[in-house]
C-alpha cells in the first residue's frame, strides 16, 4: 500500500504520534517514545475523558493545544502528527478509524479491527482508497517465540504444514475480570464476543503460520458454561465485599483478587496505567459500591462464551485448530504444528519449543531440538514494544518485517474468528469470504 506523507519522515528524526483513545493499551505502545525518544515521539491526545486526557498530556509533556477531547475536532484542524495510535474501544474502531485515514493519518490500531466482517473491509477499502498503513497490534507476530517458529516454518525446516493446534488458557481471575465482570463480559455492550476479544490473536497466529495459504472453512463449537446464576454455590451473594457468605473461600473474591493479590490494578482501579494511586480502602469502597469488578461472577450480565473450539479447512487441505478455556488454573498458550517432515511444539510462557523430526536409525524414533528464546513469563511474549519499533521503521520507508501486521495481512484470523462464531450459534460450516 503506498503512502507518500509517511515517504517524507525525516530518518534522523522521530515519528510524531497521537493517541487517540488514552486506555491501557495505548500507553503500553507509546511508551516506546518515553524509551526511544529517537524513534517516536508523542505529540498529541484525543480522549474524552478529562482526567485521563490531562494525565496523557502530563505524562508526554503534550502542548495544551495539541490536547483534544473530541475526535471530530481534532481530524478538522491540519494534520499535525504521522500517525495515531488508536487504543479506543472494539465497536468503535472502525468509526473513529476511518476519518482518521480520511484526514491523512497512518494507525497503529487495538485488535480486534473490527466488530463485524462487513466493519473489517469496509476499513480495509478505505485504507486502500486513502493510501494509508494500518498496522493491527496482533503483538504475539512480534514476540520472539512465535516470530522464531514462523522463521523456521518459512525456511522449510518441517516442510509444508499438515496441522497447526493452539490452545489458550484463561486464568480464573483474568477471566473473571475481563469476561464476566469486566468490559468485554457482554457482547451487546463492548461489540465483541469472546473468541475476538481474547483469542483473535491466537486466530491470526495460526494464519500467519500458513503464509499465503488461505483459510476456506470454519466450523466452531463452544457455550458460556459455567458463569452462570444456577451455578453460584449456596452462600454466594451479588457482591463479594457485601453479602457473600463464602467470599473467604471462593476463588473469584475481588478482596482476594484485587486487593490482597492485588492483580489486575490496571483495569479494576481508575486511571491506574496513568499513575493514580487508589488505596486498599478506595478499592474496596468501590467494590463494595460502584465498581462492575465487585460483582458475584455468578451473578454478572455476561453472555460471552467460557470455552469455544475452532477447526479450519485451509484451500491445499491443511487444518487449523483452536481451543480456548476460560477459568483454568494455570494460564497459557500452546502451539503444536505438524509438518511433512517434521513438527514444532512449545508453549509461550516457556520461553522455548521443540522440533521434531523422524529419526528411523535403529534405537531411535525421532530426534529432538529445544530452542531457547531467553523470553518467559511475559503476558504478549516481548511484542508489544517490537510491533511499536516496527511500526516506526515502516513508516520511515522500510520493508515490512516477517512479523509484519499489516491490515491487508491481519484480515484472514479475523474472517475465521466472525466464522467461528456465526458457525457456533448456526450449528453449520461456515465458507469463507474471499478478501
Amino acid at each position: 500500500m503506498s503512502n507518500p506523507m509517511s515517504d517524507h519522515i525525516e530518518q534522523n528524526s522521530p515519528v510524531t504520534v497521537v493517541i487517540v483513545g488514552a486506555g491501557h493499551r495505548s500507553l503500553i505502545y507509546a511508551s516506546y517514545a518515553k524509551q526511544h525518544p529517537e524513534q517516536m515521539k508523542i505529540v498529541g491526545v484525543v480522549e474524552p475523558d478529562s482526567e485521563r486526557r490531562n494525565l496523557t498530556k502530563e505524562r508526554f509533556d503534550i502542548p495544551e493545544e495539541c490536547c483534544y477531547a473530541d475526535l471530530e475536532e481534532f481530524v478538522r484542524q491540519p494534520k499535525m502528527a504521522d500517525a495515531v495510535i488508536n487504543g479506543t474501544l472494539d465497536d468503535i474502531h472502525v468509526a473513529t478509524s476511518i476519518p482518521l485515514l480520511r484526514a491523512g493519518y497512518d494507525i497503529m490500531l487495538e485488535k480486534p479491527i473490527g466488530v463485524s466482517e462487513d466493519e473489517v473491509m469496509e476499513l480495509y477499502e478505505e485504507a486502500e482508497r486513502n493510501g494509508r498503513k494500518v498496522m493491527i497490534c496482533h503483538v504475539l507476530r512480534y514476540a520472539p517465540f512465535y516470530e522464531s517458529i514462523r522463521r523456521q516454518i518459512a525456511d522449510g525446516v518441517i516442510g509444508n504444514i499438515v496441522s497447526v493446534t493452539t490452545s489458550e488458557n484463561v486464568s480464573y481471575h483474568h477471566m473473571a475480570m475481563a469476561y464476566v465482570r469486566g468490559k468485554w463480559g457482554n457482547k451487546g455492550k463492548s461489540g465483541s464476543s469472546m473468541l475476538m476479544a481474547k483469542s483473535c490473536h491466537d486466530l491470526d497466529i495460526i494464519t500467519w503460520m500458513q503464509g499465503d495459504v488461505r483459510p476456506a472453512r470454519v466450523g466452531s463449537f463452544g457455550s458460556l458454561m459455567q458463569f452462570r446464576p444456577e451455578n453460584a454455590p449456596e452462600g454466594a451473594g451479588t457482591r463479594c465485599l457485601v453479602d457473600c457468605a463464602i467470599e473467604e473461600s471462593c476463588p473469584y473474591s475481588a478482596r482476594k483478587n484485587y486487593i490482597e493479590q492485588r492483580l489486575w490494578r490496571a483495569y479494576v482501579s481508575y486511571n491506574t496505567h496513568l499513575g493514580v494511586k487508589a488505596s486498599d480502602e478506595e478499592l474496596a469502597e468501590s467494590l463494595r459500591t460502584d465498581s462492575p469488578y465487585g460483582r458475584c461472577v455468578w451473578h454478572c450480565d455476561n453472555d460471552v462464551v467460557d470455552h469455544q473450539t475452532v477447526i479450519i479447512e485451509f484451500e491445499d487441505g491443511s487444518t487449523g485448530t483452536h481451543v480456548m478455556t476460560g477459568g483454568v488454573s494455570k494460564p497459557g498458550r500452546a502451539i503444536h504444528i505438524i509438518g511433512t517432515k517434521g513438527e514444532i511444539q512449545g508453549e509461550l510462557e516457556e520461553g522455548s519449543y521443540i522440533i521434531r523430526h523422524p529419526d528411523a536409525r535403529k534405537g531411535h524414533i525421532y530426534s529432538e531440538q529445544r530452542i531457547e528464546l531467553g523470553v518467559a513469563n511475559d503476558m504478549h511474549g516481548g511484542g508489544d514494544l517490537r510491533l511499536a519499533e516496527d511500526f516506526v521503521k515502516v513508516l520511515r520507508g522500510a520493508e515490512p518485517s516477517i512479523s509484519s501486521t499489516a491490515l491487508e495481512k491481519s484480515i484472514d484470523g479475523h474472517l475465521i474468528g466472525f466464522a467461528a462464531d456465526r458457525s457456533r450459534a448456526e450449528n453449520k460450516i461456515v465458507e469463507l469470504r474471499r478478501v
